[in-house]
């Protein structure tokens, strides 16, 4: 994609369909007068007096307690810098965002127009009693340092500068860690801080507080060392000046153990490196272009421990590590301030995190076989789930350890639930899928290119690293589709009807020939076949040309549908393929089965989709809870839909016994958990949270499917194909953008499990 095209591309995400991204969404009933006259006046009177009597109750009747300020005077915007306080407002409101998805904090984004330290303590001390708490970005230094501290001082909620503290708590949870598996003390580690700003001013003060001595620290700024016999130093860098007689980051590095990098691009050499002492620790942060890069780092130093600010390397100091957590345990108990002992915490949390066992969903999301603590695993990675179970417990603690927590808790257990509840409306799951396709991307057909919006999917899975696109259709109407949105790649065009390709489609002809002969196809009429896009597609995908296929975006589903099972047949020991959605619920990821082919499937038709949607889930890291939908409730009903249910339940009872499967169910039963408990504690979904369900017909599941995604605007991936030899899979008539990409993910997965399995069978062999 051009660079142009590119920032249009941003462009038309923040203005469409609504300018900007979040939103303020009531919470409470409003359809009727009653619910308004509640809502507003005469009810909310009665709130308000009891605010007034005591001002805590605040928290109780109004979202105070859940609600962030991200406050900045644009004057240190990252890779921009003083842009002023309305240029900032992107930036601000995509910190919402992500307080909002990783850790369910609502936030108001404010910015503040003024470059003035006491005018703008002065605006946030006036605005505060609105918020719960104040996260403060974006301000250049040195104002920055004693805007936190003053508003620290004079505020009775949270406030924290994520700038400073976010990046020194994720670095040092990984410094933590990489130390121990260099096997040295903290206490004796000579480190160099290129970098002076607030963030590495705040780095060198957490680590001194875990140990690091000041006399063996030396921190640069872009005059070269901070000395104690340079005029006219702040005070913040006064704190770390140096006795040393050194001049240079080349002096500096010479025997050092630990490099902590917030400055500059490519300015540490691999003579630097080798100056190191053994098991470097270099941690490179400047984004998007780090101090070394990382492959040369990894390559002068084989001993080396090496981070960076960037996704596409190990070991990311990412700040969303820290701020949604820390915000989210210093509200859950009202806390007054973050102080050290929280931040501590957090880091202890992090560090710790680290060396458990690794959750196979995030295994799977970074196609990893088995993540484990060492070298290139310090610190946890952005999707692991258990940080919002993790880190702000420890956060709530410390608070409530260093006595600035109003509302202390007293079940852990029931704290801990609570959390992971919190993020069921996440798309996470998208995210960890999209993530793992790019670990190792495919060559994937999309058989309709001469579509706009099937072009456009192909540019975002070519541009973002996703899959090699290869584009059937009429060359001349994708070529000027692709002018149309300035997709300039050099990816693989062909037109099935040109002549050009006579000799591929005489190819695959004969393949599909010896394939059918007996079963009234001639060569000819397959000649004929490899005209078609479908037909060309699917035999590119057979004979090894392509490794996935995406269709169906112009056709109906059933027609599309036939010629994929008999051009690719279904998987060795399968006698029936089967769709699933995957919805992205308020509850979470569900898993819909069939929404698409069997149309009144029989008891064992419905054992054989429960098991395919089961390994499904598993192939995306999530472990299935089944509920075989019904209208009734565990035979009470004697009608045939009733029994065939039934029958397929106790099916997979008997057969796959450690399968977590029940039913029949009617469907709110399934998805109230209470509701179960209370009336069916015997059924095997008792106490557990449903997320797959499998309907008796394909009415029930694709009217319910299809509902979901309109009315609740439930983000939907699928149908995937389950049961076929070769990953293919059939859009929905229409599907949009975003549909595509994702379904190519699921595609790009798909292949890349399809190659284990031969892998492994080869291996056999």
């Amino acid at each position: 994609m051009s660079k142009q095209s590119k920032r249009l591309e941003a462009l038309v995400y923040h203005a469409k369909p609504t300018p900007g991204k979040i939103k303020v969404v009531p919470t409470k009933k409003y359809a009727t007068q009653r619910d308004l006259s509640l809502a507003y006046s005469p009810g909310v009177a009665e709130p308000c007096l009891e605010i007034e009597k005591d001002v805590n109750n605040v928290y109780k009747y109004t979202a105070k307690g859940n609600l962030v300020a991200v406050i900045s005077n644009g004057t240190a915007v990252l890779g921009l810098g003083n842009i002023g306080p309305e240029a900032s407002k992107p930036v601000m409101e995509g910190k919402g965002l992500l307080f909002k998805i990783f850790a369910d904090i609502d936030v108001f984004d404010i910015e503040v127009d003024t470059e003035d330290v006491e005018a703008f303590i002065a605006t946030v001390k006036n605005i505060a009693p609105t918020f719960g708490g104040i996260n403060l970005e974006d301000i250049k230094a040195p104002e920055a340092f004693e805007i936190e501290r003053r508003l620290k001082e004079e505020l009775d909620i949270p406030v924290m500068h994520d700038d400073q503290h976010g990046t020194a708590i994720i670095s040092a949870a990984a410094l933590l860690n990489a130390l121990e598996i260099a096997e040295k003390n903290i206490e004796e580690a000579k480190i160099v801080v290129s970098g002076a700003g607030a963030a590495a001013i705040s780095c060198t003060r957490l680590y001194q507080a875990f140990g690091a001595r000041r006399e063996n620290i030396v921190m640069l700024d872009s005059k070269g060392v901070i000395r104690d016999d340079r005029d006219n130093l702040t005070p913040q860098k006064a704190e770390f000046a140096t006795h040393r007689k050194i001049h240079t980051l080349t002096e500096a590095m010479q025997d050092a153990d630990v490099f902590i990098g917030l400055s500059q691009p490519n300015i540490v050499t691999p003579e630097m490196l080798i100056s190191m002492n053994a098991n470097p620790i270099v941690f490179a942060m400047a984004n998007p272009v780090a101090e070394i890069d990382y492959q040369l780092a990894k390559n002068t130093r084989e001993d080396i421990i090496m981070a960076t600010g960037r996704s596409d390397y190990p070991n990311q100091v990412n700040n969303v590590l820290g701020f949604p957590f820390i915000f989210r345990g210093a509200l859950d108990v009202r806390a007054t301030k973050i102080n050290e002992a929280m931040k501590m915490a957090a880091v202890k949390a992090l560090s710790n995190l680290a060396k458990e066992s690794v959750p196979e969903q995030v295994n799977i999301a970074y196609s990893e076989t088995k993540l484990t603590f060492g070298r290139d695993y310090i610190i946890p990675k952005p999707f692991d789930p258990r940080l919002i179970s993790e880190v702000p417990p420890a956060v709530a603690k410390a608070a409530m350890e260093s006595g600035v927590a109003k509302e202390p808790i007293e079940d852990w257990d029931r704290y801990k639930n609570s959390l992971l509840e919190r993020l069921g409306s996440d798309n996470k799951l998208v995210r960890m899928l999209l993530e793992r396709a790019k670990t190792n991307p495919k060559r994937v057909v999309f058989a309709e290119a001469d579509q706009l919006d099937v072009v456009k999917a192909a540019q975002i899975v070519y541009d973002e690293g996703i899959a090699y696109p290869i584009l059937l259709g009429r060359k001349e109407v994708i070529a000027s589709l692709m002018k149309e949105i300035e997709f300039d790649a050099d990816v693989l065009i062909i037109d099935p009807k040109s002549d050009e390709e006579t000799d591929r489609k005489n190819r695959y002809a004969k393949v599909y020939w010896d394939k059918c002969k007996r079963e009234g196809v001639t060569l000819y009429s397959s000649q004929k076949k490899m005209r078609e896009r479908n037909y060309f597609a699917a035999m590119m995908v057979n004979v090894g040309d392509a490794d996935a296929l995406i269709t169906g975006y112009s056709r109906s589903y059933p027609s599309v549908v036939r010629p994929m099972l008999k051009l690719i047949g279904m998987a060795e020991g399968v006698n029936r393929v089967a769709t699933t959605n995957l919805m992205m619920t308020q509850r979470g990821p569900m898993f819909l089965s069939d929404t698409a082919i069997n149309i009144n499937p029989t008891a064992k038709d419905l054992a054989k989709i429960a098991r395919m949607t089961s390994k499904v889930s598993k192939m995306f890291g999530i472990e299935p809870v089944t509920a075989m939908i019904s209208y009734s409730n565990f035979g009470s009903s004697d009608h045939p839909n009733s029994e065939k249910v039934r029958e397929a339940v106790a099916q997979l009872h008997k057969a796959y016994p450690d399968m977590v499967v029940d039913g029949e169910i009617q469907s709110d039963f399934a998805l109230n958990s209470k509701m179960l408990q209370d009336i069916f504690p015997f059924s095997k979904l008792a106490g557990r949270k449903v997320n797959t369900l499998i309907f008796p017909n394909i009415e029930a599941a694709n009217i319910t499917y299809k509902l979901l995604k309109e009315l609740n605007k439930s983000d939907s991936i699928g149908p995937i194909m389950m049961g076929m030899r070769k990953p293919v899979h059939i859009l929905q008539l229409g599907s949009s953008v975003d549909e595509i990409v994702n379904m190519t993910a699921i595609a790009v997965i798909d292949a890349q499990e399809c190659e284990k399995r031969e892998r492994k069978i080869e291996a056999r062999g």
